[in-house]
């Protein structure tokens, strides 16, 4: 694991949790050590303050007496009194010539190893000089102390870090590896295979999702592929077998009208034969999303009425009827051309297969979901156990095929229904058969 984008990511958290604890006790460090130092110079000052009242109410003799008695009582603070000249006139500071104000001086007794001591001098006037100190070494006490604990916590919250890291880590490492161990088992050939989910919502979950999913549409893709596969060498070798006979019979027949029938038979033949290559292109171009790109702005209810307008006297010349219940606009995003390609095949199937006297209707409506258009018919409708393959390629209801057509009208109609991010029902009714797409709210079915 060394190397790896999980090592290097526990290596960064690691290291962005020290960076943090470091600067976090430096800021406590910087913060403690100047109150420190606030409380011991306030101490100081307070005492020289209360010195100096003492000499302005009882004048030299008073302060002199007051220094005195301070600096022979046990306690934390030094004291000292200079004269005019310099010379020392009580307590232990005396002679120590500290400057005005703050200073810190090196000051010891006779045999006694210098203290640094932090000085507060004030001027009393006429000359005389007041200073009260303290060992400055009380401070530097407490900030050894201070570093060294926050040394051992640093430490110690490194290697939790260190630790919480390595945990990441792992976790991190074992959900790259199951991507990646299914990504190498469906290169040797496993397509089923798929990313374990963790129902955890975090960022890897959302991808091992995302990617199942797309991992899904490849499979059903293949699928798809080497169904048509099958089917176009299935479906196409009954045609190409009958074109082949009829220009065998051509050739072999002496009589010249003979000839030409089966030339036209074959050319008819051909037409139908091309006609599903372009139906097949046509289904390849619109699952390839090409045309997602042209989509705008789409009224239902006015392709609704334009496809039965068209349809409608042929359906009457038939004996049917073709009647549209929509009113109001009904607005998606989508290929206008293909909605209306769609629903042509749709009402196409309902007049071809339903039977004599048919009445199909085209709804248009709004749904919870977003959109929705319908066509319902009252014929005998579809047996149970083919409704699911209805939408495939190739499948006809019609065994023997005798009615024109090649069986992939309602595949196109999935493939336009999945461009739309649409959802294309089927289901019987009592009587009839009804044939449903969803259509998601206009604004979300650019992003389908």
């Amino acid at each position: 694991m060394l190397g790896s984008t999980s090592s290097r990511l526990a290596a960064l958290y690691t290291a962005g949790f020290a960076l943090g604890v470091l600067l976090l006790g430096l800021t406590t460090f910087l913060t403690t050590r100047e109150a420190l130092i606030g409380q011991f110079e306030q101490r100081i000052h307070t005492e020289a303050d209360a010195l100096a009242r003492e000499y302005r109410v009882e004048g030299l003799n008073g302060v002199q007496q007051a220094v005195r008695e301070r600096d022979r009582t046990p306690g934390d603070l030094d004291y000292g009194l200079e004269g005019p000249l310099g010379q020392a006139l009580a307590g232990r500071l005396a002679g120590a010539r500290a400057r005005a104000g703050w200073s810190t001086i090196r000051f010891g007794d006779g045999a006694e190893a210098p203290e640094k001591i932090r000085v507060f001098a004030v001027d009393l006037g006429h000359g005389y000089r007041l200073m009260v100190g303290d060992d400055d070494e009380r401070i530097e006490d407490v900030e050894r102390k201070l570093v060294a604990r926050f040394v051992l916590a640093f430490l110690g919250v490194v290697a939790l870090g260190g630790i919480g890291g390595y945990g990441i880590s792992r976790v991190v490492h074992r959900r790259l590896a199951a991507i990646t161990d299914t990504a190498q088992a469906i290169i040797d050939g496993d397509l089923a295979r798929r990313i374990p989910e963790k129902s955890s919502g975090d960022d890897l979950d959302r991808l091992a999702v995302t990617l199942n999913r797309m991992l899904d549409r490849i499979q059903a893709l293949m699928e798809s592929l080497r169904q048509v596969s099958n089917d176009i060498a299935h479906d196409m070798r009954t045609p190409l077998t009958r074109l082949r006979q009829r220009l065998e019979g051509a050739l072999a027949s002496p009589d010249e009208s003979l000839r030409t029938a089966a030339m036209e038979a074959a050319l008819e033949d051909l037409d139908a034969i091309l006609r599903t290559f372009a139906a097949l292109l046509r289904i390849a171009q619109i699952d390839s999303g090409v045309r997602r790109a042209s989509f705008h702005a789409a009224d239902l209810t006015a392709v609704a009425r334009t496809v039965v307008e068209a349809f409608a006297p042929a359906a009457e010349d038939a004996g049917a009827h073709l009647v549209l219940d929509a009113v109001e606009p009904v607005m998606v995003d989508g290929d206008p051309e293909l909605i209306i390609q769609m629903l042509v095949n749709l009402t196409e199937n309902a007049l071809r297969h339903g039977g004599p006297g048919v009445r199909v209707t085209v709804k248009v409506d709004r749904s919870a979901a977003g959109s929705r258009l319908t066509v319902l018919d009252t014929g005998p409708g579809v047996p149970e156990g083919e409704r699911e393959r209805l939408f495939d390629r190739f499948y006809r209801l019609e065994r023997s095929r005798s009615t024109p057509g090649s069986g992939l009208g309602l595949a196109l109609v999935a493939a336009v229904a999945r461009l739309h991010g649409a959802e294309v029902s089927v289901r019987n009714l009592t009587p009839g058969f009804e044939a449903r797409v969803e259509f998601p709210p206009a604004a979300k079915a650019r992003d389908a």
